[in-house]
């Protein structure tokens, strides 16, 4: 963390070192230094380094781009405590999808207020669990969602997601989550009965867009159903313009490109006057660049391209290597399996950077999860 940006922002945290890099000290002198703790004690676990700089960066960043959009970081894409103790630090709210996140958030001091319970399928008792705890904004999408939160939690300020063009993203969630526009009066009426508060809509365009235009037509549309709903006597208020948000690999510079379509289109159909909060849901966008893994080489052998492994040699060049990491794609890496849209793992090759040893052709094996030591 650097002493020069992140010096006012208190991250105490039990069982959680914390590591001011002054004096010209990296990210890799940390990592050597946890490797000679743990090897003390015979300890060979993996282990994650965190770059909160990183975090605070991707922050200052959303603010110049987005100004008028206030970030909910998605607490499902990294729950570690010291992410979440920065968000709340950097005064940000917390988009929660489930009853033990609603409880991560408020144990790590999150008030109530600050927290968005933005899952459409939510069962009763963790519906429950909000209302006992203060967390009343939540959203829905169907009448059978606004039932359960009439019956668990009356008083809820319900957020009405709807359906947008995801086509252009690698990952698409309209099969899933969302009410088609055709069904949003029925749905708003049928809230009217039930005595609901309905103070604003969602949208997901889904996560790896490609084309920024899909924006401006999911704000237009999300303009449609407030007028709809607002002659339907309900105070609407709010607008979240959800995540999938993204900044390295392809996306690299999209999100500049996108923040000018989006600002253009709320500045369209919310001007800043109209009495709208504008808020959004980024995950990945914060911490898809701020964690180093550090895994340990358990294993290794040689592979021989076309040649048994008793006529191996030495300086062969087809002398190829297969080392074994103690972490994979059960575990750390599941990303490659879960979300492989947006899998970027860039190796790090810590210590034979400035290594005069020979090197070979060499690939990776990994193994399953193993507990980790973060």
């Amino acid at each position: 963390m650097d002493r020069g940006t992140m010096y006012n922002i208190d991250l105490s945290l039990e069982n959680c070192d914390i590591d001011i890099l002054d004096n010209g000290r990296t990210i890799k002198d940390v990592i050597d230094s946890k490797i000679k703790e743990l090897g003390s004690v015979d300890n060979e676990e993996p282990f994650y380094v965190a770059d909160l700089d990183s975090v605070y960066k991707r922050h200052l960043r959303w603010l110049t781009n987005l100004p008028r959009v206030k970030p909910f970081y998605a607490v499902k894409c990294n729950n570690t405590a010291v992410v979440l103790r920065m968000m709340r630090a950097l005064d940000t709210g917390l988009d929660c999808a489930s009853k033990a996140e609603i409880q991560m958030a408020l144990s790590l001091g999150a008030t109530p207020d600050k927290i968005i319970y933005a899952h459409t399928t939510k069962p009763m008792s963790h519906i429950k669990y909000a209302c006992a705890h203060g967390v009343d904004v939540m959203t829905f999408d169907s009448e059978d969602e606004l039932l359960k939160m009439s019956l668990c939690h009356p008083k809820a300020k319900l957020v009405l997601r709807i359906t947008v063009d995801d086509s252009k993203s690698l990952i698409q969630l309209s099969s899933k989550f969302g009410a088609q526009l055709a069904s949003v009066g029925k749905l708003l009426e049928r809230a009217g009965e039930l005595g609901s508060e309905i103070i604003g809509l969602s949208f997901h365009v889904g996560s790896g867009c490609t084309g920024g235009s899909v924006f401006k037509q999911a704000i237009a549309d999300a303009r449609h159903v407030f007028d709809m709903a607002n002659l339907l006597g309900f105070q609407m208020r709010l607008l979240d313009i959800g995540g999938g948000f993204s900044a390295i690999g392809d996306f690299k510079e999209k999100f500049e490109e996108f923040s000018v379509i989006i600002n253009e289109a709320l500045d369209e159909f919310f001007p800043p006057d109209c009495g709208v909060q504008i808020i959004a849901e980024p995950g990945r966008y914060y911490v898809e660049s701020a964690f180093t893994l550090a895994a340990n080489v358990i294993a290794k052998r040689v592979i021989c391209d076309d040649m048994d492994e008793d006529s191996e040699v030495e300086g062969s060049p087809d002398r190829m290597m297969m080392y074994y990491l103690n972490d994979g794609v059960y575990g750390s890496m599941s990303c490659i399996i879960n979300d492989p849209a947006h899998s970027n793992l860039e190796p790090y090759l810590h210590r034979v950077v400035d290594s005069s040893e020979r090197r070979y052709r060499s690939a990776i094996g990994v193994q399953p999860a193993t507990a980790l030591t973060k």
